[in-house]
């Protein structure tokens, strides 16, 4: 089975979609694939369908929309040419506290992600710069939207969505950073420039706009930036800039033409690469 979550719930049982069409059996089927060869209690799936007060017709409806899935994996299985002859629920199963996707040996867009992703941390932290964005690159391709994109989610299926969102913008981060170490400051800044804009309270992709404006001779924006993210976090939340940001900042201030080498060095953490 294929399991593909990061932009629109696509799965695929020998090749051929059993992805439903109806809002409610989608919403089974994402859950159930987000949590492939784990068992997902009855209770989860009643809750994410209809939250804290279901209908009394929750159980016989979910098996209902169990019945659906089934009958489109019966589907895709009689497609298979194959010796071995299974049934939908060899593949759905049904055991006492609730059901189990089979994932199989198929592919999953999240366990790539999450491979990649990996590879690319150990390569930042070996200082494999090159290595690191390359696969980091890598991994930031699989999304090609909002996790569960066209999926209405309840409550388990949100905090799976927030997880995922986290997960690439730490990827996301970390692969601009990698690129700022290979002084491709310039390359990033449009794309920095929306970051910062869906993301005005995010201080790392905050500091990483303002080495790319610094570098490229733009000191006054980098300045700017910076009094934007304070002003937003102050009015938000009541608080500062982290230490790390700010000493940023200062050394901003105190420096001599913006893009002179020796003019600003890295904060005291090593974050957000050297300004100079």
């Amino acid at each position: 089975m294929d399991i593909d979550v990061l932009g629109t719930l696509a799965v695929r049982e020998q090749g051929v979609s059993i992805t439903p069409t109806a809002p409610k059996p989608r919403q089974v089927l994402a859950l159930l694939a987000l949590n492939a060869d784990k068992v997902v209690p009855v209770a989860t799936l009643t809750e994410e369908l209809w939250g804290a007060r279901p209908p009394r017709s929750a159980r016989p409806t979910l098996q209902t929309y169990i019945l659906q899935l089934r009958e489109l994996i019966n589907g895709a299985l009689r497609q298979d040419d194959g010796q071995e002859q299974r049934c939908a629920k060899d593949v759905l199963l049904t055991v006492p506290s609730g059901y189990l996707l089979k994932g199989g040996a198929g592919g999953s867009d999240v366990r790539e992600f999450e491979r990649l992703a990996g590879t690319g941390y150990r390569a930042m932290d070996a200082e494999d710069y090159p290595e690191a964005a390359a696969r980091l690159r890598e991994a930031l391709a699989l999304w090609t939207g909002p996790a569960l994109a066209d999926v209405h989610p309840g409550v388990h299926l949100e905090t799976q969505i927030r997880r995922l969102e986290e997960s690439r913008l730490c990827a996301l981060d970390q692969r601009i950073e990698a690129d700022l170490r290979l002084g491709r400051h310039r390359e990033l800044l449009a794309e920095l420039t929306v970051l910062v804009s869906r993301y005005p309270s995010h201080e790392s992709l905050c500091g990483q706009y303002m080495v790319a404006l610094y570098r490229s001779g733009r000191r006054g924006e980098a300045l700017n930036a910076y009094q934007r993210l304070r002003a937003t976090l102050v009015r938000t939340l009541g608080l500062e800039p982290s230490p790390v940001l700010a000493k940023l900042q200062q050394s901003m201030l105190m420096s001599g033409p913006a893009g002179t080498p020796s003019a600003v060095g890295a904060p005291a953490t090593g974050r957000f690469a050297q300004v100079g």
